[in-house]
């Protein structure tokens, strides 16, 4: 994709994404007493951090939900999806609701977004594509590697992030959803989680190294007894194509019902849509003619 179209592509998540359409060096606070005790049972906090996205490939597959929040234009705007996730295949299906307009009354039909190695395929994509196709992107085009684009970050993607974990601090014992957790804070780099990551996702990761106005992600990770991630924030900041200024998105992740059936099947090539997608400068992920 040349720069006009990685332009095109920040323009695109700034208009609210879909709507178009190894360190090893722990840093922070001390713990001390119970919290010491706790550290010493779940283990280096980097280390543990670099572990989780093996982690999840050994729990096979969960249920997942997430939310996209940013800020634009004086308006706090966020996109909920609700899916599953088999994470030895690193295939999900997730239903994405996008926000209502001004009246209250939404205007957006859920789009469904299935995940895959290296590509994003959409239902309900936007204007002009059929309501029986597919549209296919290939996240490495994409200059933030599809860790925001799509309105929501893939949840294996977003656990090999943490690989490039550069600085942690644990904070202590807390609950997400009932499910008693370890609470992590720290900052990744982009770069070094693409060099460890898996082979399906390095291309993106990579991409999303040099999209991003900063490689550093802050994150906020919650992991249960097993080093299962339960709950995971991730913030990250890209530049606004025309104002040319820095946009803060903040994603969150909430995995749960660890073994849950997660059959997704992606799209035969027939029913993908090959033609162009009205206000996009790309179409099926290749460029348009």
């Amino acid at each position: 994709m040349d720069r006009r179209q990685h332009r095109h592509a920040g323009r695109t998540v700034v208009a609210v994404g879909i709507m178009l359409g190894l360190g090893t060096v722990a840093t922070g606070c001390s713990p001390s007493g119970a919290a010491a005790e706790d550290v010493k049972g779940g283990g280096d906090p980097v280390a543990v951090l670099h572990r989780a996205a093996d982690t999840l490939r050994g729990a096979g597959s969960s249920k997942a939900t997430t939310s996209m929040e940013m800020a634009t234009g004086g308006t706090r705007v966020t996109i909920r999806g609700r899916g599953v996730y088999d994470y030895r295949r690193r295939l999900g299906r997730l239903t994405v609701v996008l926000p209502e307009d001004p009246t209250g009354t939404s205007e957006h039909r859920p789009i469904t977004e299935l995940l895959a190695p290296g590509a994003l395929f959409m239902k309900n994509r936007g204007a002009g594509v059929p309501a029986d196709k597919w549209v296919r992107v290939e996240t490495a085009t994409l200059s933030d590697g599809n860790l925001v684009t799509g309105g929501a970050t893939d949840p294996y993607a977003a656990a090999e992030v943490l690989r490039g974990t550069r600085t942690a601090a644990y904070l202590g014992r807390t609950e997400v959803a009932g499910t008693p957790v370890r609470h992590y804070r720290g900052t990744a780099d982009l770069g070094v989680a693409a060099r460890y990551a898996s082979a399906e996702g390095r291309a993106a990761l990579a991409a999303a190294a040099t999209g991003f106005a900063s490689a550093r992600v802050p994150f906020d990770a919650y992991l249960d007894d097993q080093g299962r991630i339960r709950k995971l924030r991730q913030r990250f900041s890209f530049v606004n194509g025309r104002e040319k200024n820095a946009v803060a998105v903040a994603s969150t992740t909430l995995l749960y019902a660890f073994g849950a059936p997660a059959d997704v099947r992606l799209p035969r090539g027939s029913d993908i849509y090959a033609g162009r997608i009205a206000g996009d400068a790309t179409a099926g992920g290749e460029p348009a003619h």
